[in-house]
């Protein structure tokens, strides 16, 4: 295992110096693309090391889905949450130069960011993430939805109006707060039909559907919440090493039982990342460093901390 994994190494953030104070983030669904981590797993024996150790544990060759398969193979459901989770965590163990003074992931990146943090061990984690794929499934099919991105209007506008759509018997609420000025919503398809009418009536720059299979993060979820809360009360969480910004309330978590049932709730709760980063940079983050697929919360957390270090 990778030093910076293992148990008996400790990241203390109040004795870091400030040129080491470094954030570390983890994205989540939809940065997956064909040929993803094969430049990892040929540069890097540790993480040639965990992505082998992945197709043990999954009893599949996601691997050879990663590395060869098309965009719509690494859509299927078992795959693209495993996927991405492998991937980050992969990057994290080939950067054995990264200490993380705190960690967070966006939405299945708090997976990633738990792994890091040495709260879950990531033979652990796996299991965990795929089964989280399978019960968001399964609610999907029961419950289905869908989400829009809401660009150019404020949150508190679009928090008004997906409560009164809400309160009017249309199920549609503020899903990802993923930097100001963007803001996705998720719901029913006739709520989030209805909130995207009326939000370019009060404002809204554009109001986009998205292409994704339910309405993630809303209450229509509670169903994977059920599912997924006897999988994680029978697998062993250790306290961090550093703090974890979780998505709930985009605060320091470092407590087991906290961290746990934070990680429920996010299923059925919004996505607070514009809180998250600005509550990292305000204790102290000097830089954001990414770890998985894609760059997309660099480009996140410059419009949220313009002045941040992207490592």
């Amino acid at each position: 295992m990778p030093s910076h994994l293992s148990p008996s190494v400790l990241v203390n953030p109040t004795n870091s110096s400030e040129s080491l104070k470094s954030a570390i983030v983890f994205p989540g669904q939809g940065s997956q693309f064909p040929g993803m981590a094969r430049e990892l797993f040929e540069q890097s024996l540790d993480a040639r090391a965990l992505l082998t150790q992945a197709n043990d544990i999954l009893g599949f060759s996601l691997t050879d889905i990663m590395f060869g398969g098309s965009e719509e193979d690494l859509r299927r459901t078992n795959v693209t949450q495993p996927a991405i989770f492998v991937h980050s965590v992969a990057q994290f163990v080939a950067r054995p130069e990264l200490q993380p003074a705190m960690t967070a992931g966006h939405s299945l990146g708090e997976f990633s960011a738990l792994v890091a943090a040495g709260v879950l061990r990531f033979e652990d984690a796996l299991p965990l993430v795929a089964r989280r794929a399978q019960a968001m499934q399964a609610a999907c099919e029961e419950q289905p939805g869908t989400m829009a991105a809401i660009l150019g209007l404020d949150d508190a506008t679009v928090e008004r109006i997906c409560r009164e759509i809400s309160d009017a018997g249309s199920v549609v609420v503020a899903a990802n707060y993923n930097c100001p000025g963007q803001l996705v919503i998720s719901g029913s398809a006739e709520g989030v039909a209805k909130a995207c009418e009326a939000l370019k009536a009060a404002g809204a720059k554009r109001a986009l559907p998205l292409p994704v299979g339910g309405a993630f993060h809303s209450p229509l979820m509670q169903s994977a919440a059920a599912a997924l809360a006897e999988a994680i009360e029978k697998t062993t969480f250790g306290e961090a090493r550093c703090p974890v910004y979780q998505n709930v309330d985009a605060l320091p978590h470092s407590s087991p039982a906290e961290i746990k049932a934070n990680l429920l709730r996010q299923l059925t709760a919004p996505v607070r990342w514009t809180q998250s980063v600005q509550q990292m940079a305000a204790d102290g983050a000097t830089e954001f460093v990414e770890c998985g697929p894609g760059k997309v919360l660099q480009g996140l957390v410059k419009k949220i901390v313009p002045t941040a270090v992207l490592g």
